[in-house]
């Protein structure tokens, strides 16, 4: 576990340093296009974030390719080699689709050819376990056909879901997380070494994340464009298919006694199996229920359009934040409750659990106008659109209301465009560096 973590920090160092630098470079080379009507956001914004990130998930592979435990894993197994190989070549993809749009179908081939550079190195499936039936072994055009597609959907749903401040960053993270447990879980509890990699990639895929939030985080400084939606996708993709197609469900020797105690104890086995679809639940909706939305309107699937669900959140009233937190919870609760169930199927606590979180999120959704305050101990903590500040005397109550109603909808600001946006190659656009002061607005208020 410590080497997993030494990993993790690393990657997270190095890519949070580089961002800063890369930044800069994306300034100095015109990444920064002007503002299309589907975004959010109102000041050009640099993207390229995706080099940082590359150059994280070189270091996580490089670092433990020189720790002890981990150095056996590149020994032994040539899918971290495969890895690199795929995610350096949807990397490249997507810096020339930030610099220079490419077309969405040469995007496509480009994921088709790193999914399949990745099946060539050895990184595809071999069998898929299925209830009552069992392993079944795969022939090598299907395994090949069936990773392939994978990895595009993976690739797309998190390029799909990119939209707001952190929201893809993050998703990503909180899907790492869980997947990470399950396939630590598999490594360590039940001694499967095919199990390393997964845990190895889902390591290093939380520190790339975690090192480019801070940048990221509403109002984001810089994006992490095509080359780090796509990067993160594929690495996702790889843990998934590592885990799912490389390791027997016949080596957890869950299938001794009698054949209901068998049926009974696989039942955790089988619900992970499906985790890599389920940590992507909320992309993936997102991605279907945009082919659909489109394809009824009569245009071509890779339209870009304001429907999404993150745009849908802005739409009912809720803030940027508030927006990117509750895609936060529901991404959690899936994968989180999917991971819990796999320990312990029979406990109806998890059942009850997940239900009454559910709930609870039902319930954020219908509350976009809703804005909580601090206790008094804890304004000091807090940002100061929760603290309970006075009204004062030039303002009255009616106009404070008026003031968080206006706070509330900011992000909508965009869509109606009431605020001119700001040209490319304007001094100061979204902070003078990665970690110096953001550029401050005359109607700065109204952005909250």
């Amino acid at each position: 576990m410590r080497e997993y973590l030494l990993t993790l920090c690393i990657t997270a160092a190095v890519t949070y340093l580089l961002t800063g630098p890369v930044r800069k470079f994306a300034i100095v080379a015109g990444a920064m296009p002007e503002i299309r009507a589907r975004d959010v956001h109102r000041e050009p914004t640099p993207r390229l974030g995706g080099i940082a990130m590359f150059f994280g998930l070189c270091a996580g592979l490089l670092v433990a390719d020189h720790l002890t435990n981990l150095s056996t894993l590149f020994e032994n197994s040539n899918e971290p080699r495969a890895l690199l190989s795929g995610a350096a070549l949807i990397w490249l993809i997507g810096v020339l689709d930030d610099k220079f749009e490419i077309d969405a179908l040469i995007k496509l081939g480009g994921q088709m050819i790193a999914a399949g550079v990745m099946v060539m190195q050895g990184l595809t499936i071999l069998w898929l376990p299925i209830p009552g039936v069992g392993s079944v072994a795969l022939t090598q055009w299907q395994g090949t056909l069936l990773t392939v597609a994978l990895v595009v959907i993976t690739i797309n749903a998190v390029n799909f879901v990119d939209g707001l401040d952190g929201l893809a960053a993050g998703m990503v993270c909180i899907a790492a997380a869980a997947f990470f447990l399950y396939a630590y879980r598999i490594w360590y509890s039940y001694g499967i070494e095919a199990a390393a990699p997964a845990t190895l990639f889902a390591a290093i895929l939380m520190g790339m994340c975690l090192g480019f939030l801070p940048h990221n985080m509403h109002p984001a400084r810089i994006f992490m464009g095509d080359s780090g939606s796509m990067l993160i996708g594929l690495v996702l993709a790889a843990g998934a298919i590592s885990v799912t197609g490389q390791v027997d469900p016949d080596a957890l020797k869950l299938f001794a006694g009698s054949e209901k105690e068998a049926v009974h104890q696989t039942v955790p086995v089988y619900i992970p199996l499906l985790l890599p679809l389920t940590i992507i639940a909320v992309p993936a909706a997102d991605l279907i229920l945009a082919i659909v939305r489109r394809t009824w309107r009569g245009q071509s699937p890779f339209a870009a359009d304001r429907g999404h669900l993150h745009h849908r959140l802005l739409e009912i009233g809720h803030s940027h934040s508030r927006a990117v937190l509750i895609m936060y919870f529901w991404s959690a609760l899936i994968a989180f409750g999917a991971l819990t169930y796999s320990v312990n199927s029979a406990s109806m606590w998890i059942v009850l659990s997940v239900v009454i979180l559910s709930t609870l999120g039902l319930v954020l959704l219908l509350l976009p106008r809703f804005t909580p305050r601090a206790p008094r101990w804890a304004e000091a903590f807090v940002p100061p659109r929760y603290r309970r500040g006075r009204v004062s005397e030039s303002q009255t109550p009616d106009a404070a209301a008026e003031s968080d109603a206006q706070a509330a909808e900011g992000p909508l600001e965009a869509a109606s465009g009431e605020r001119t946006p700001v040209a490319a190659g304007v001094s100061g656009v979204n902070g003078a560096s990665a970690v110096g002061p953001r550029a401050r607005l005359a109607d700065r208020s109204r952005s909250r």
